[in-house]
């Protein structure tokens, strides 16, 4: 069951946060033979059960998982990284709005967000290390569609492991832990890829996660739109419009199960 990742020794594990990273951490750790580092690049929006779960997996797996946040720098400087720990990594949304206070807020037309949140502090982390390197990303057999075509990033659990999500799923019963969050609820506490059932429900769970969004809206929805005012939800939906929506029950009911992509977390795919 030997696995190695042909092209470089180094092999960037990008771990999520999500069960199917999880599992292709734990079957890379004890079955590869690339030097491997894991990275978790913390928003300061991830649900708490997201970071603990991490932490949980680095300690049971034997992982060494590095935690990054994005360090936003001014002056046309992109976006670097500081290395944090489950203990000091951020629940205030800090590393989010310092992003969102330089470029704007994140939606469907500007989804900038994982470019600053994951991408740039991870690739800052590796750049510092001085090495080439692969990406690994978990993504399963089952869902092959959205592997991407970049020859540095590679799928273990589609081409090396044949794996389904009911794979992943009987494995995590079998462990002493779990990452315990509902399927609606994703890695990121309230993030606008999600349908409008999926946010209706977590508005039910706690209204009080979205005073962050609706914050960030009004402090910097002008930020680079000066002609405007940019908001986060799909079809142009503020926080309070979202309220609204689910208040007066007008959401036709065809667009209730369309995600954007928001299933355990949003993935590296793009090119830094």
């Amino acid at each position: 069951m030997t696995c190695y990742i042909a092209g470089h020794g180094n092999l960037l594990v990008s771990f999520s946060g999500g069960e199917t990273s999880g599992y292709m951490s734990r079957l890379l750790k004890e079955n590869s033979q690339n030097n491997l580092i894991f990275v978790f690049a913390n928003t300061g929006q991830e649900n708490e059960k997201t970071l603990e779960f991490v932490n949980n997996c680095d300690k049971a797996f034997n992982l060494g998982v590095v935690w990054v946040e994005a360090d936003v720098k001014e002056n046309g400087v992109g976006t670097k990284y500081k290395i944090v720990s489950f203990e000091t990594a951020s629940r205030d949304g800090k590393p989010f709005e310092d992003v969102v206070r330089k470029y704007g807020v994140s939606n469907k037309a500007y989804p900038h967000c994982t470019r600053e949140l994951k991408l740039a502090p991870i690739h800052s982390y590796m750049k510092s290390l001085g090495v080439e390197y692969k990406t690994a990303i978990g993504i399963r057999a089952d869902e092959y569609r959205r592997c991407g075509k970049d020859p540095k990033i590679v799928y273990p659990l589609a081409d090396n492991w044949i794996t389904t999500k009911q794979m992943v799923k009987d494995f995590w019963k079998q462990q002493p832990f779990k990452l315990g969050l509902k399927d609606y609820q994703g890695n990121c506490r309230w993030c606008w890829k999600k349908s409008f059932k999926k946010l209706f429900k977590l508005i039910d769970d706690d209204p009080a996660m979205f005073d962050f969004p609706a914050r960030l809206e009004k402090e910097y929805g002008k930020v680079r739109c000066p002609e405007g005012r940019r908001v986060f939800f799909r079809q142009n939906n503020s926080t309070e419009d979202l309220f609204k929506m689910k208040q007066e029950q007008i959401i036709p009911i065809s667009l209730f199960d369309l995600d954007s992509g928001c299933s355990e977390s949003c993935e590296m795919h793009e090119a830094i």
